[in-house]
């Protein structure tokens, strides 16, 4: 497999920033998926309920906040969690945050079951 990181990925942003990108549904269940994945994800597997080009707007907020970056791999575009550069700039707030996703996350589950 071939990979090539994109080159300017910008720097995290603030904590408020950061908080406000992925607050919002659809940007934190994409920040869970990426973070439980532990690697980069293809796009479409990020999303379900959007189409592509708001799901791009979402990727480009995180991007922008400095919470994913973009990843080529076999000329497919893949999403990858900045995780050690969020850990680094915030200590234990993304992992806080995605911790509480997964709670609330396997609490829906059981609810609709």
């Amino acid at each position: 497999m071939t990979e090539a990181k994109e080159a300017d990925a910008p720097p995290v942003a603030s904590l408020s920033t950061v908080l406000g990108a992925i607050q919002d549904p659809i940007r934190l269940e994409m920040v869970r998926r990426l973070s439980n994945a532990g690697t980069e994800v293809r796009c479409n597997e990020l999303y379900e309920v959007i189409n592509k080009s708001t799901a791009t707007h979402h990727f480009k907020i995180l991007r922008e906040a400095g919470v994913i970056e973009r990843v080529i791999v076999d000329g497919q575009i893949w999403q990858r969690l900045r995780a050690r550069d969020l850990e680094e700039a915030l200590p234990g707030v993304v992992s806080a945050v995605v911790e509480a996703a997964n709670r609330a996350s396997a609490g829906n589950r059981t609810v609709e079951r």
